[in-house]
This record gives structure tokens, sequence and C-alpha cells, in this order.
């Protein structure tokens, strides 16, 4: 029995001539239109690291045998490699960096490639994606904010008797300590790292799992696949 396609599996079968509706090739401009890799590709991390915890949880619930989760894992790992290295080979009909990762996949390791992503829909798979990216740049972003304002910090210390004017309505006013001005920034920026924060924490809760819209079929372990992405919890609701 075949499982249902989502929306984005249809179109690539239809790009293929194997769809039941239309019989010609797609037009160079809707194919243009449909494609995301220019933007999407900086999460090529993210969607491996996806992919591989998900063929774990997809391996322990019995979908895949041992060898095609190891098989899957080692390719994924590969295709890590060459992302890191600059070699990876974006290829005609890689329409986002999802479909150039499995595409990529089938090509190492064969038909078993395809597996990972059995039960699994790009609605999950994507928002995923965009949580893994979004909290690593979150992370990193508020690292830089808190380094800058250790500098603030020490230059305002070590420089604290330049005095320079301050101003209002674009006019001097009172004397004000270099110093003083410059943490005034500093605040801004610690408010800033916990604006980042709070983003992060609240997108911290796992999508993967709640498939198209309401749930994965095959009763997979979402507690262990969202510790396994390092986030907080499995969001609540498929829905939301």
């Amino acid at each position: 029995e075949r499982l249902p396609r989502d929306a984005h599996t249809n179109m690539a079968l239809f790009q293929r001539g194997e769809g039941a509706r239309f019989t010609g090739k797609t037009d160079p401009v809707m194919e243009k239109f449909n494609n995301s890799l220019h933007v999407d590709r900086v999460m090529w991390e993210s969607d491996l690291d996806g992919s591989i915890a998900y063929s774990q949880c997809i391996e322990a619930a019995g979908v895949l045998s041992a060898e095609e989760g190891t098989s899957i894992r080692s390719g994924l790992e590969s295709i890590r490699a060459e992302w890191a290295a600059g070699t990876f080979v974006v290829c005609e009909g890689d329409e986002d960096i999802h479909t150039a990762n499995e595409r990529r996949l089938t090509e190492l390791i064969g038909a078993a490639g395809g597996k990972v992503h059995t039960g699994r829909s790009r609605n999950d798979q994507v928002v995923t994606d965009v949580r893994l990216h979004l909290r690593g740049t979150c992370e990193k972003l508020g690292g830089l904010l808190r380094g800058l304002i250790q500098v603030a910090a020490k230059r305002a210390a070590a420089e604290a008797d330049i005095i320079m004017p301050g101003y209002t309505h674009l006019q001097s006013a009172q004397p004000i300590r270099w110093g003083h001005w410059l943490l005034a920034h500093a605040w801004s920026w610690k408010r800033d790292a916990e604006r980042l924060e709070q983003a992060a924490a609240r997108m911290n809760e796992c999508p993967l799992g709640c498939g198209a819209l309401a749930g994965n079929p095959f009763g997979i372990d979402r507690e262990a696949l969202s510790d396994s992405l390092g986030f907080t919890r499995p969001v609540h609701n498929s829905i939301d």
C-alpha cells in the first residue's frame, strides 16, 4: 500500500512525468518561482541534523532496518562533509535544500536513501529546519553581543576620566563621562541579547513528528526525537 504523498512529493513526480494530471514539463517560470535553494541552502546543516535524528526514530519504530539506518546516517554525514568543504554539487531539479540533500543521499547509498522521508512531511521538516537554524543563529548573535558588551564595559572602566559633552535637541548640554555614554549602548545591546534568548526559548519546541497535519503514522518516540535535537519538548499541537 502506498503512503499518502504531500504536495512537494507530487510536484516532484509531476516534474518527472509520473503525475496523473500533468503530461508536459513544468514551465521554466514556475520552476524558478518554486525554487528556494538560493535562500534555504543556509540551512543545510540543520536539514541534515533533522534527517539523522529522524532516521534514528523511524529505525527504532521498525520502519528502517538497522542496516538501512546506518547506511542513511553514513550517507548524510558524507553530505555534511561535502557542504562543509564547499564541494556539494547542486543539480538541476534541486528546488530546495531538502530535495538537494535527499537527491544526493540516494546517489550515495541507493534506494534506501528514499526511505529517510518515510512518514515525514515537508511541513514538519521545514519548520524543524527553520527552528534549528534560527536557534543556532540566536545563540551565535547572542554570543557576539555579550562579547561587545564586555568590550564596552572594559573601555568604560579604563577610560572613566574622559569627559565629553552630552547632547539634547542637537545642542551641547551637560558634560558627561564617555564611559556613561558608551554604557548606554551596552544596556541597549543587553536588551537585544535578552530578546534573542527569549526568541530562542520560544522556538525551542520540536515540530518534527507532527507530519503534514495530524501526526506521524508509525508511532515514533517524539520525546526522544526532541531530545536528540536539543529541543526542550515536542510541540503540544501538531496543527500549531
